[in-house]
């Protein structure tokens, strides 16, 4: 890697797929069966976490994996401010 690159990609790669996983579903339910505004900012928070990993990622994803990803994080604003408002 040179000094130039992000080391974030490099981390995300040695990630555990089940931990992340895991740890993803515990916050959205979380994040979901909060009432009110805090869970609503949970969730909109959870929409920050994907949209930093997913513009960290757009260079190596494919155009329909690009749009899948796009869609669930519309999804994920969507539900977040529903729960605000």
């Amino acid at each position: 890697m040179q000094r130039t690159q992000s080391r974030m990609p490099a981390r995300l790669a040695r990630a555990n797929p089940t931990t992340v996983f895991l740890v993803t579903l515990v916050l959205v339910l979380v994040a979901f069966f909060t009432p009110g505004v805090v869970g609503g900012l949970l969730t909109l928070l959870l929409a920050a976490a994907v949209a930093a990993l997913l513009v960290t990622t757009w260079s190596v994803q494919t155009v329909p994996t690009r749009v899948i990803r796009l869609v669930a994080l519309t999804l994920l604003v969507t539900a977040g401010l529903v729960k605000v408002l």
